[in-house]
C-alpha cells in the first residue's frame, strides 16, 4: 500500500477547473518531485494533501486513510514548507521554533529538545535568539525548513523552498532534505528549478492544466528527448552509418548517448579513424518538461 494515493482528484471554484483529474502515488520515504508549470494546480493540489482543502471530487488516502479538511490528527503528521516564508521576523529562531512546536502540541522538555535539535539540522545554533529579521535569505529559507519539521512530521511538503537563496544554503537545504527521506519521511518537493528536482527527485510527477501528464522515474522520462554525441574525428567515417555529418563535427543522436558513446569507441578498434575531440550531450528534465507541456509562457 502506498503512503501517499493521490485518485482522480478534482476541485472547481464554481466554473473554474483548477485540477481536472491527478493521480499518482507515493511511497513511505520516498523523496517525490511535483512539477508543472504556472497555473497548472500545484498549489491547490498541495492544499489539498495538506488537509487545507478538500477535493470537488476524487480522494487522497494517507497511510491508508481518507483525507479530510477538519482531520486534526492527520494534519499533525504533515509539515509543509511554504514558498512565503513562514517566520516571524520579530521573532527569534529559537522563538519560531517555540511556537510552531507549541502549536503541534510539543511541550515542556520534549519541545526544548526539538528545539535544539533543529537549531542544529539547519545550522543556525550559533544565531538562536537572534531576530529572524536580521537573518539573510538563505538563513531565512533555513528556518522555514526548520518550522516545517519541528514536529517531526511524516509526510513533508515543500514549495519552492530554495528560492532566492545562495548556494551553500541551497547545498544545505539539499542535504537536510535527502537526511530526512532516508530517516523514512516521505517529501513531496516542488520547485521551477528542473536541475534541483533532478538531483533531488528519483522519480516526478507532471501536471499540467489540471491534469496528470507524466509519473515516472527520471531516467525513464529523461529517454523522451534524444541527446547526442559530437565527434571531430581524423580518418574517413564511411564505415560508421550512425554519424550525422554537421559542419566540422559529427553527430550520433540516442536516447542514451553515454551507450551510445561507448558502443562507438569499441566499434573503432581496428579502425584507422581517430578521434580528436567528444562533446557528450545529454537529455535534461527542463527538455522534457518543456516537451510536455509545450514552450508558451505561463502567467
Amino acid at each position: 500500500m502506498p503512503f501517499l494515493d493521490v485518485r482522480d482528484v478534482r476541485k472547481s471554484y464554481g466554473r473554474q477547473e483548477a485540477l481536472r483529474g491527478v493521480s499518482f502515488t507515493v511511497e513511505a520515504g520516498e523523496l517525490f518531485g511535483l512539477l508543472g508549470p504556472n497555473g497548472a494546480g500545484k498549489t491547490t493540489l498541495l492544499s489539498i494533501i495538506a488537509c487545507l482543502s478538500d477535493p470537488s471530487a476524487g480522494q487522497v488516502f494517507l497511510d491508508g486513510k481518507p483525507l479530510k479538511r477538519d482531520d486534526l490528527a492527520v494534519r499533525g503528521i504533515i509539515g509543509i514548507g511554504t514558498q512565503d516564508l513562514s517566520v516571524y521576523a520579530e521573532l527569534s529562531a529559537r522563538e519560531n521554533l517555540a511556537f510552531f512546536g507549541k502549536l503541534y502540541g510539543l511541550t515542556g522538555a520534549d519541545l526544548a529538545k526539538r528545539i535544539d535539535e533543529v537549531l542544529e539540522l539547519i545550522a543556525l545554533r550559533e544565531r538562536a535568539d537572534d531576530r529572524a529579521g536580521t537573518f539573510s535569505g538563505g538563513m531565512k529559507r533555513r528556518l522555514n525548513l526548520g518550522v516545517a519539521i519541528i514536529h517531526r512530521p511524516r509526510l513533508l511538503l515543500l514549495d519552492e523552498p530554495t528560492t532566492g537563496i545562495d548556494p551553500q544554503s541551497r547545498n544545505h537545504i539539499f542535504e537536510r532534505v535527502r537526511d530526512l527521506s532516508a530517516k523514512g519521511v516521505t517529501v513531496i518537493y516542488t520547485s521551477h528549478y528542473m536541475e534541483e528536482v533532478q538531483a533531488l527527485c528519483p522519480r516526478i510527477a507532471i501536471i499540467d492544466h489540471g491534469k496528470s501528464i507524466a509519473c515516472d522515474a527520471v531516467q525513464h522520462l529523461l529517454r523522451l528527448i534524444k541527446g547526442s554525441v559530437r565527434l571531430k574525428l581524423k580518418g574517413d567515417p564511411q564505415a560508421f552509418p550512425e554519424l550525422r555529418a554537421d559542419g566540422d563535427w559529427f553527430v550520433i543522436e540516442s536516447q542514451e548517448p553515454r551507450q551510445a558513446l561507448v558502443k562507438f569507441m569499441n566499434q573503432l578498434r581496428g579502425s584507422d579513424l581517430i578521434v580528436e575531440d567528444v562533446q557528450l550531450h545529454e537529455s535534461t528534465l527542463e527538455q522534457v518538461f518543456l516537451h510536455l507541456t509545450e514552450k508558451t509562457v505561463r502567467d
